[in-house]
């Protein structure tokens, strides 16, 4: 079987293709899998670090364009869909699977144009622009959430979960000998967090030696938040643009400090971590916080809005928990419950179901 994937762009995209990719591959070695994004997406960075193979086309997003840059956006889309059918003719792909972002529409319409079947995989609450346009025309629309099925009026779906990769469930439990702190906004991180953590350090002082942080501050942000670290001559702390070892850094993580996207919080289910969740404001119909809000009602998370985000009250949340070692667990305990086990299983069940019915 040959699978390709489509879309990417950022973390939330991508980390659910390449679960896939790893489910596909030890189901069946010998199959082939070929993905397709861009050369400014995070998957241009990431995948070729992996061992995982990827073309490229020239595509930009839709969202927040005036007239003309859409009018750009609509001739780019046009030089896209040219190089998607050519990507696909070479490729020969027995199913395409749209993960989202804008990068998948050229290439999911040229898989409409040639013929050749495809699976649209929703991560949302809420679905994105492109997978609300191409579901319509998709084999199979697999949703993370059921509240998702709602935009989805003339397309088959099914509730599979959001892949993680596999490592990550089996992350094992909270050390009770050591403290870390996690902080990340996202792949391309988060200016409030990042802010509000380096400046929360003064009042957790009493910390100072016992507690390690470890520090994903996006590329825009990296040396604001290095030097931030450094005025205070904090002793333990990891700061990167980027982590590459998610796994690991989830695996040395007490408490986590973070975003609250549909993959970031299947991560932590997935892993059995709790956390602060800080909703990004403007994600689309709000769903962040939608997200944020069924993780505390379940006692997995606690979370606050961007617009109330102090260091006072930071602080106060992290020192909070990083003493009350029994909350920590018990919220531990709450998030792995959550966890949608077998995802990645599910979805490329679902790959398969589609081909055999377009035998």
């Amino acid at each position: 079987m040959k699978l390709l994937l489509a879309g990417g762009g950022t973390g939330g995209h991508l980390f659910p293709a390449i679960a896939l990719a790893e489910q596909f591959k030890s189901e069946e070695p010998q199959g082939e899998v070929l993905f397709v994004g861009t050369g400014h997406g995070l998957e241009a960075r990431m995948l070729p670090e992996l061992g995982w193979a990827l073309e490229t086309i020239e595509m930009s997003g839709w969202a927040g364009r005036g007239f003309i840059g859409r009018f750009r956006v609509l001739g780019q889309l046009l030089k896209s869909l040219g190089q998607s059918r050519k990507i696909l003719r070479n490729f020969g792909p027995d199913v395409v699977v749209g993960v989202g972002g804008y990068a998948s529409v050229p290439v999911l319409l040229a898989a409409k144009i040639q013929g050749i079947p495809f699976v649209v995989h929703e991560q949302n609450a809420w679905p994105g622009l492109a997978n609300r346009l191409l579901g319509r025309w998709a084999k199979r629309v697999c949703l993370s959430f059921d509240e998702a099925d709602r935009a989805f009026h003339c397309s088959a779906t099914v509730l599979t979960g959001n892949p993680v990769r596999s490592a990550m469930e089996t992350c094992p439990a909270i050390d009770d000998e050591k403290t870390c702190l996690l902080v990340f906004g996202g792949s391309q991180g988060a200016r409030a967090i990042n802010r509000a953590i380096v400046a929360a350090l003064p009042m957790l002082e009493e910390w100072r030696g016992k507690l390690q942080i470890i520090h994903q501050s996006g590329e825009q942000d990296y040396e604001e938040t290095v030097q931030g670290y450094r005025d205070i001559n904090w002793p333990d702390v990891e700061v990167t643009p980027f982590i590459k070892d998610m796994v690991g850094a989830y695996a040395k993580s007490t408490l986590i400090v973070c975003r609250a996207g549909a993959t970031t919080l299947a991560e932590l289910t997935a892993c059995g971590r709790p956390a602060i969740l800080v909703p990004y404001p403007h994600a689309a119909a709000g769903h962040q916080s939608t997200n944020a809000m069924a993780m505390a009602a379940k006692g997995a998370a606690m979370t606050m809005e961007e617009a109330d985000l102090t260091p006072e009250r930071l602080a106060t949340l992290i020192n909070g928990l990083l003493h009350d070692r029994i909350s920590i667990k018990t919220m531990a305990s709450a998030a792995r419950g959550l966890a949608r086990r077998g995802a990645a299983a599910r979805l490329m069940h679902e790959c398969r179901a589609v081909l055999d019915e377009a035998i």
